[in-house]
Formats: C-alpha cells, sequence, structure tokens
C-alpha cells in the first residue's frame, strides 16, 4: 500500500492534543479532549459509550443529554498498531475524505488516538451489502519461507493485470460503511489503512468482507451473479466520475471481474499477515491467531479456482 498521501489546499487544519488515554480507564483522559473540543459540556454530564465492534483499536462516543444528537468518538490506537499502521498516513487520508465531502468530520489527534464525528446512520451487516439497493481453522500457520514464495507470486502476478491504481480505503467491512437511509447515501469511516492501491484490491477485500468477522462464512462471499450486477453499478459510476459517460461494456465487467477475484487473493494474504502481527501485540480479546490461519487457509483453498480465471481478449 502507498503512503503518498497528498492533501488538498484549503483541507481544515487538524489540532494535536498532548492528551494520552489509557484504554482500560479512559474516562479522564477523554474528558480533557472534551473539555478542548466542547468546553460548553459540564464534565459531570459528559456520557461514555463503549463501541465494541471494532478488533484493532477502542472507541468511545461521548455526549451529553438523552440522544446521541452531537456525538464526539474517541478512538484509542490498540497496542503496537503503529507496526502495521502508519497514522500520519490515516490522518492525511482523514482530511483528504473530509474535504471531499466522504468522512466525517476530524476535531483533532491526540498522543495515541483521535476524536471524530459521529455519523448518523447504521452500520452495516453482511446481509446489507449483498443488496443492489445499496451498492447501486483448524491447520498450521504457512512457514515464513512459504509467506515469503507467495509474496513474490503476488506480486509477480497480480501486477500484470492492469487495474488502475486509486485512492483506496483498504478495509470496507461492512462496520465501516454507514448507510443513511433518509438521505439515501453511504459513507465510509475508518481510514487507517487507506492509500493508493490496486482498483481490484479494495473491491476483492470488500467481497471477501460479504463473508463477516466474528462468525467468518465464505460461503456468503459473491457469487458471479451477484458480482457482475455490483461491478457494472460501480463501473458506471466511476465513468461519470470520469466525465466518460455512463456505457460500460461486457468485457470492461468481465476485466474488472477476473482482476477483484485474483487481488481477493491479496486481500487474504495480508489480513493474515496482520492478525499474525496483532497475534503478537493486541490487547484486545480476539482470537487473532485463529483468524490468521482462517485467512491463509482460504488463500490456499480458492487460489487454484481463482487463477483458473482469464482476462477476455
Amino acid at each position: 500500500m502507498a503512503n503518498y498521501i497528498h492533501v488538498p489546499e484549503g483541507a481544515p487544519v487538524v489540532p494535536k492534543l498532548d492528551v494520552t488515554l489509557d484504554e482500560h480507564d479512559y474516562r479522564a483522559g477523554a474528558l480533557k479532549l472534551i473539555k478542548t473540543l466542547r468546553p460548553h459540556w459540564k464534565p459531570s454530564e459528559v456520557k461514555m459509550k463503549s463501541f465494541t465492534d471494532g478488533i484493532t483499536n477502542k472507541l468511545i462516543g461521548c455526549y451529553v443529554g438523552g440522544s446521541m444528537q452531537d456525538v464526539v468518538l474517541v478512538r484509542v490506537y490498540g497496542n503496537k498498531t503503529e507496526l502495521f499502521v502508519d497514522r500520519e498516513n490515516e490522518v492525511k487520508s482523514f482530511r483528504v475524505l473530509q474535504a471531499h465531502r466522504c468522512a466525517p468530520r476530524l476535531y483533532c489527534t491526540f498522543n495515541n488516538g483521535l476524536c471524530y464525528e459521529f455519523l448518523q446512520g447504521v452500520a452495516l451487516e453482511p446481509e446489507h451489502i449483498r443488496s443492489p439497493a445499496i451498492f447501486r481453522l483448524n491447520s498450521e500457520v504457512p512457514s515464513t519461507a512459504c509467506l515469503r514464495d507467495e509474496m513474490i507470486w503476488l506480486q509477480q502476478n497480480l501486477s500484470k493485470l492492469g487495474s488502475p491504481v486509486v485512492l483506496c480505503h483498504n478495509d470496507l467491512l461492512c462496520k465501516n460503511i454507514i448507510y443513511n437511509q433518509q438521505e439515501g447515501n453511504v459513507k465510509f469511516i475508518d481510514y487507517e489503512y487507506a492509500g493508493y492501491n490496486y482498483q481490484a484490491f479494495d473491491i476483492g477485500n470488500h467481497f471477501n468482507e460479504f463473508a463477516g468477522l466474528n462468525e467468518v462464512d465464505y460461503t456468503l462471499y459473491p457469487g458471479r451473479e451477484l458480482q457482475l450486477q455490483w461491478l457494472r453499478a460501480y463501473l458506471e459510476a466511476y465513468e461519470e466520475y470520469k466525465s466518460q459517460g455512463t456505457q460500460v461494456s461486457n468485457t470492461e465487467v468481465e476485466v474488472l471481474y477476473v482482476q477483484v477475484n485474483r487481488f481477493a487473493l491479496a486481500s487474504h494474504f495480508i489480513w493474515g499477515l496482520w492478525a499474525l502481527i496483532q497475534a503478537q501485540y493486541s490487547t484486545i480479546d480476539f482470537d487473532f491467531l485463529g483468524y490468521a490461519v482462517l485467512r491463509f487457509s482460504q488463500y490456499f483453498k480458492i487460489k487454484p479456482e481463482v487463477m483458473s480465471l482469464h482476462l477476455p481478449e
């Protein structure tokens, strides 16, 4: 994943606050942040809700009153996540997307996290991302030598597919997609892995997330028919954005289909490596080692089928 994110001129400046939060006893530190971000809130009236869906970081929602209308989200980085995540790059990605009205407002960063706007809406479940209306283990971890060989093989094979490089989210799991039914739109959250990457990787990674996270079921990976519908809708929007009309040929869809399913291999590989690092350092209660085995097992399972796909001539 590339790390040269360019922040547009005029993007809001994000203050850095000299505050460090204890992920196990976070209230005092969170109140220091709120004192700056919401000085009119009385500390005794600030309520805090811990969100439990994240497995990389700890997320706390701070608000006052009976309803969560104005919520400051405080995200505390997971232990040693800087070994895998470029936090400076994450903030740049946040600012770029915010400047284009594709992200919540980033209020500030602090020593081991950041604060941002809570988006009203519903975090999607696996069954939701299959809807056209919204998009219109038990084996050993591969050896280091095996992983090194597979990485070289991926680089050699995927780089030849001709997938364009675009600004990618790189972690489009269900909970990172917020659907606002009233406004009829979706927005993405959490940009810690965002960066320039192959277009087909972002889509293949998203398709892998159809399987869910806590109870992974890869039989839910979208079939060919659903993928072709999704990819055509994507290409039509992509071409329209580039001011090249919305006419998309069957060949273009077939090309993207092959690219995406091959790059889905890279998605399994990368998140398998990520899980191995998390298993070593994370303090979050999650079976990261089991998840690594799951991703690598799926990688080797689908590799022969995926590599039998060929670009149309």
